[in-house]
């Protein structure tokens, strides 16, 4: 069935479309009959019907612990969603050394940072470093890229001269700190740096952080967004895919 044809969607628990969801919560009152009752009742005021409370635990003096089940009222309909997404597969190691190789014919230059006040760098070293992620080893591994880890705490025009110095294809921005939305003002600011440098059109600009996704990294000027669970390869292909095809556009 096609996504714009399908039904709306209800959640799935004992059979299709009971509606069935658990939530879990924390409510200021010491374990008691008056305590389930109340999370019964704090749950249904979020649209569950005949909840029950599974698990009722102390957590700190005068706090309880909720697990609370019931039907969900509610219902998603998937064919008025539309967010952008990232096009194209993981492509097996071999495959991109390959594509670089011969579409290319010259190494791909990536320069990342953690920038702003941001000191998290797990984020970046796990798409970078060689170690990588989850059994993916980093770009730096790759002999076909250049990969140069700037590290954590890096200013925006620091890192746009870096860049512009080593002639990078791209910029990995990693942003894990994201209180206040320090996270978009920095991003954005990066891009606004860049296009008023005039070279936009010259590098592209990859964001990734827990709280990042490609809509986000799209809204704030980047060309592409990666959050958790992305691992060094899925880098990797985006980058050898998006600059061959502007290579090859560019030659023609």
């Amino acid at each position: 069935m096609h996504p714009t044809s399908r039904p709306p969607l209800r959640a799935y628990g004992d059979r299709q479309g009971d509606g069935m969801v658990q939530m879990s919560f924390v409510l200021e009152i010491a374990p008691s009959a008056t305590a389930r009752e109340a999370a019964k009742r704090f749950a249904e005021a979020h649209g569950l019907r005949e909840p029950l409370v599974a698990t009722m635990e102390e957590c700190a003096a005068g706090y309880s612990y909720f697990v609370v089940y019931g039907h969900s009222v509610h219902a998603v309909d998937v064919a008025t969603i539309d967010v952008p997404e990232i096009r194209g597969e993981a492509l097996p190691r071999e495959e991109i050394e390959r594509r670089v190789k011969t579409r290319l014919g010259r190494k791909i230059v990536v320069v990342g940072a953690c920038t702003g006040s941001d000191a998290h760098t797990v984020g970046i070293d796990a798409i970078l470093n060689y170690k990588g992620y989850a059994g993916d080893k980093g770009i730096e591994s790759y002999k076909g890229f250049d990969a140069h880890n700037l590290g954590a705490q890096v200013e925006n025009d620091e890192l746009c001269a870096r860049a512009r110095a080593l002639r990078a294809d791209a910029i990995l921005v990693s942003q894990v700190i994201t209180q206040r939305n320090c996270h978009k003002e920095n991003a954005a600011a990066l891009v606004q740096m860049i296009t008023a440098q005039g070279w936009r059109d010259e590098v592209l600009l990859l964001l990734g952080g827990p709280r990042i996704d490609h809509k986000l990294a799209l809204e704030l000027g980047f060309d592409a967004g990666f959050g958790p669970g992305t691992k060094p390869g899925d880098v990797a292909s985006l980058l050898v895919e998006r600059l061959a095809t502007a290579d090859a556009r560019a030659k023609t």
